[in-house]
């Protein structure tokens, strides 16, 4: 199970930034939903929100240890911890691709009153906030 949810994700994620990379012109807004969604292609050099730009080794470092840390903590019993863990694992990786192969990750998710994002960040942010809920309102979570 664990291996099909880190692949899907790595797979989704690199599959939409090559069609990003392919279709889309760098800061050139297309809309998708007027007044609410564009795809925005932006090379984004830093972590969230742009913060840190120009670290890549930093980057780097930190997606690795992440990376080992899950990797050791799923062997929770937890179903739930093990999926938020995987996808977490899977958005973490398919980041970790980007900043390898082009030194930055590839953004194009654009809502306009948000900082551009990709697949692998709305996963990242959607499992992290589940496991929060999980580890916080839930008996027996861990």
């Amino acid at each position: 199970m664990i291996f099909i949810i880190v692949s899907s994700v790595i797979l989704l994620d690199q599959i939409t930034k090559f069609l990003a990379l392919r279709f889309l012109q760098l800061n050139n807004p297309v809309p998708l939903i007027k007044n609410f969604l564009n795809l925005t292609l932006v090379y984004n050099r830093g972590a969230a929100f742009g913060l840190f730009q120009n670290q890549l080794l930093l980057f780097v470092l930190v997606s690795l240890f992440a990376i080992g840390f899950i990797l050791y903590n799923l062997k929770t019993n937890s179903i739930i911890l093990k999926l938020c863990l995987s996808l977490i694992l899977g958005g973490a990786v398919g980041n970790l691709i980007d900043r390898l192969r082009f030194g930055f990750v590839i953004d194009f998710l654009d809502l306009r009153i948000w900082p551009v994002f990709n697949i692998a960040d709305s996963v990242i942010t959607l499992a992290a906030l589940a496991l929060s809920w999980e580890l916080l309102f839930r008996k027996n979570a861990a």
